[in-house]
C-alpha cells in the first residue's frame, strides 16, 4: 500500500508534463550508468547480477553535510546508520556510526573503500565513521550484498565505496563554506581542484565541533585530504592521495548512568599510490596502500565509580597491496584476475594517570593473501552470465573459498531482471581474539550466503527509475558472548536467516521538480540491533531560478536499540534545505533537520536531538 501509493504521487505531476519536459542530463547518464565497485573496470551496470546504488556528487552535497552517512543512510534501501548525536560518531564504548546492510555490517562486517581501498583499523577491523568525510567524496557506490569475491574479509554485509573527487576541466576552482548551528555547531571548509593538462589535484580542509545536545558530549574535528594524479597518455595514469583526520569525541553515556570523562583523541591517517592502465580491451591497476592510526581514551566512569586510573591506547596499521587486470578474452567477455595482500595489526596497552605505567594488552599483526578470478560473458544480446571464485588464506583463520554467481536478463534497453547467489565471510579481528575478557584465539571465520532476485526498469524517456529486489540471507558461525566457567567468552555459535524487501523510484517530474523514494522491509530470526524492520524515506528537490529547496522525511520502525532486551524505537524524522544563489560565487543556505521535533532513540539511552537549524554560505571561486 506504501509503495502503491508513492508510486501515485510520483505518477501524477509527471503525467501532466510528459509532452514538455526531457530528461536531465543526470538521468540520461542514468540509462547506461557505470560503476566499479561491482567489479574492478568500469562497467554498465545493466550487465551486473548484484544490486548496486549509487548517489553523485550533487546527491550528496545537496543538504551541506560534512559527512556521507547521513545521506547514504536515506537515499539507500536496506542499509541504516547509527547516531547518538548533533555531529560525530565516535569510537569505543557508547560509539555510533555502525553501518549495516540488510541486517549485516555493524562492527567488521561492512566494508568501507576509498577508491576501493580497505579503510578500517588494523587491531579492530572495523571502518572509523568520522572519517567518512563529504569533502572528499565524488560519488558513493553501495554493493548491497556480499562482496567477499572482490574485496575479501569484512565484505560480508556489503560494501560502500567513496569515490574521491578529480579536477575534469583546465583551469581552478575553490570552494569555501561555513556554517553555524544550534548547540554551538560550527563547520568551515575549503577545497581546491588546479587541472593544467595532463596533471590535476585535489586538496581539501575542514574544521568542525559541536558542544552537543546533552552534557558531556562536546565533538571537534580537524581533517585534510589531497588527491594529485598524473596522466602520461590516453592508456596510462598514476596517482596518489592521503588523507588525515584527528578528532576529540566525549561519550555522555546513557541517560539513566551518565558518564564522565570518557573523552577520546582519535588520529587517523590514509596513503596511497596507484598506477592505472586502460587499452578498451584491457585495463587494471597496481594500488599501494597504508592506513594507520593511533587512539588516545579515557574510558570514563559513573558518578558512583572512581576515577579511571589509567589511559587506553593502541597503534594500528593496515598495509596492502592489490593487483588486477580486467581483459575481453573474445566477444562479449571480460575476465578479471586479480591479487590481494594485506597486513594489519598494532598494539594496545594501558598507561597510568599517574607515572605513566605502561601494561600491554596485545601486540599482534597478522596476514591475509587472496588470489581471484571473475567471468562475466555475454550469452545473447539479452542475456550476461557471470560467475567467479576467491581463494583468500589468513595466517591465523586459515583458507577460505569463495564462489559467486548470477544471471542478468535485459528484458528491453529499459528493464533488467537480475539473479544472484554471492557468498561473504569475516575472519575474527585482533580484538576478537586476543584483547579484553571476552578473548579467544580459537575463534574461526563467520560466514554467510546470499540470494538475491531484482528488477529495475526506466520509464518516460528515462525521466523515471524504479527497482524492487527481494532476497534471502543465512549466516552461520557468527562470534558471539557467552559465560563459560564464569567469564565471558567470544565464540562461533551465533546465526541467522535475513530475508526483506527492498523497493525504489525516482523521477524528474518536471525541469524543476526531482522526486525519490524508497522503501525497505526486513524480518531477521536472530535479535540484531541498529537494523529497522521497516525503512521508508521519500524526498524531493525543487528549483525555482536561484532558489533550491531540499527536503526529505525518512520513517523508520521496529528498531532494536539495545543488545540487552527487546526495546524498539520508531520516528518520522524531516530534513530541509533552502539554498539561494546571489550571483556567480555565492550560496546562502539554512538547514533544518528532525523538524517534527521527534523524540527518538537509536543507542538504547541516547535520546537523539530535538529539532536544530543550521545556517551557512559557500564562495565558489
Amino acid at each position: 500500500m506504501i509503495l502503491t501509493t508513492l508510486y501515485a504521487l510520483m505518477m501524477a505531476p509527471a503525467a501532466a508534463s510528459a509532452a514538455t519536459v526531457e530528461p536531465s542530463d543526470s538521468l540520461r547518464r542514468n540509462i547506461a550508468e557505470v560503476v566499479v565497485t561491482g567489479t574492478r573496470s568500469t562497467t554498465d551496470v545493466r550487465h551486473l547480477p548484484m544490486t548496486i546504488s549509487t548517489l553523485n556528487r550533487k546527491q550528496i552535497t545537496a543538504d551541506f553535510r560534512e559527512s556521507v552517512l547521513p545521506t547514504v543512510g536515506e537515499r539507500v534501501p536496506g542499509l541504516f546508520v547509527t547516531s547518538r548525536g548533533v555531529m560525530g560518531y565516535g569510537v569505543s564504548t557508547g560509539a555510533a556510526g555502525s553501518i549495516k546492510l540488510r541486517g549485516i555490517g555493524s562492527g567488521a562486517s561492512m566494508l568501507v573503500l576509498v577508491d576501493g581501498q580497505p579503510q578500517y583499523a588494523g587491531l579492530y577491523g572495523h571502518p572509523i565513521p568520522d572519517a567518512c568525510l563529504t569533502m572528499t567524496a565524488e560519488r558513493v557506490e553501495v554493493l548491497r550484498g556480499p562482496a567477499s569475491l572482490l574485496y575479501g574479509s569484512n565484505a560480508m554485509g556489503g560494501v560502500m565505496n567513496i569515490v574521491t573527487r578529480q579536477a575534469k576541466a583546465d583551469g581552478v576552482r575553490t570552494d569555501i563554506s561555513f556554517e553555524g548551528g544550534s548547540y554551538g555547531s560550527l563547520h568551515g571548509e575549503a577545497a581546491n581542484e588546479v587541472k593544467a593538462g595532463r596533471f590535476s589535484n585535489t586538496a581539501a580542509l575542514s574544521y568542525s565541533r559541536t558542544d552537543g545536545h546533552r552534557p558531556d558530549s562536546q565533538f571537534e574535528q580537524y581533517a585534510g585530504f589531497v588527491r594529485p594524479v598524473w596522466t602520461f597518455n590516453d592508456n596510462w595514469k598514476a596517482g596518489g592521495e592521503a588523507n588525515i583526520t584527528f578528532f576529540k569525541s566525549s561519550n555522555p553515556g546513557p541517560a539513566e548512568a551518565p558518564l564522565i570523562d570518557n573523552d577520546m583523541k582519535i588520529t587517523r591517517g590514509t596513503a596511497a599510490v596507484a598506477l592505472q592502465n586502460d587499452y578498451g580491451h584491457t585495463s587494471g591497476a597496481l594500488r599501494l596502500y597504508y592506513n594507520w592510526g593511533h587512539h588516545n581514551i579515557n574510558d570514563g566512569h559513573t558518578a558512583d565509580e572512581q576515577p579511571r586510573t589509567s589511559l587506553y591506547l593502541h597503534d594500528d596499521v593496515m598495509a596492502g597491496v592489490s593487483l588486477y587486470q580486467s581483459v575481453e578474452l573474445f566477444g562479449g567477455n571480460r575476465t578479471t584476475v586479480g591479487f590481494d595482500y594485506q597486513h594489519f595489526g598494532g598494539k594496545a596497552w594501558n598507561r597510568a594517570i599517574e607515572g605513566g605505567a605502561e601494561t600491554v594488552i596485545a601486540d599482534k599483526t597478522q596476514d591475509e593473501y587472496a588470489a581471484y578470478v571473475d567471468i562475466r560473458q555475454d550469452i545473447t544480446p539479452w542475456l550476461t552470465a557471470g560467475a567467479g571464485l576467491r581463494v583468500d588464506h589468513h595466517s591465523r583463520s586459515g583458507t577460505q573459498l569463495v564462489p559467486q554467481g548470477g544471471l542478468s536478463f535485459r528484458l528491453s534497453p529499459d528493464a533488467e531482471i537480475r539473479a544472484m547467489v554471492s557468498r561473504g565471510f569475516r575472519n575474527p579481528t585482533i580484538k576478537d581474539m586476543y584483547m579484553f575478557n571476552p578473548k579467544n584465539p580459537d575463534l574461526e571465520a563467520e560466514s554467510m550466503t546470499n540470494y538475491e532476485l531484482s528488477w529495475s526498469q526506466r520509464f518516460m524517456n528515462g525521466r523515471m527509475r524504479a527497482g524492487l529486489n527481494v532476497f534471502y540471507l543465512k549466516a552461520d558461525n557468527l562470534i558471539t558472548t557467552v559465560f563459560t566457567d564464569g567469564r565471558p567468552l567470544n565464540v562461533n555459535t551465533g546465526r541467522t536467516e535475513n530475508s526483506g524487501v527492498e523497493a525504489e523510484i525516482s523521477m524528474q517530474a518536471s525541469q524543476q521538480l526531482t522526486l525519490d523514494a524508497n522503501y525497505s522491509y526486513l524480518h531477521t530470526s536472530a535479535h540484531i540491533t541498529g537494523a529497522p524492520e521497516h525503512k521508508l524515506y521519500a524526498g524531493a528537490t525543487y528549483t525555482l531560478k536561484r532558489l533550491t529547496l531540499n527536503s526529505g522525511l525518512m520513517y523508520f520502525a521496529g528498531l532494536r536499540t539495545s543488545e540487552s532486551d527487546n526495546s524498539t524505537s520508531h520516528a518520522a524524522i524531516w530534513h530541509l534545505t533552502a539554498s539561494l544563489r546571489l550571483g556567480k560565487i555565492l550560496n546562502i543556505y539554512v538547514r533544518g533537520e528532525n523538524l517534527l521535533a521527534q523524540e527518538y532513540e537509536i543507542n538504547k539511552g541516547f535520546t537523539m536531538p530535538r529539532a536544530t537549524v543550521t545556517a551557512g554560505m559557500k564562495l565558489s571561486l
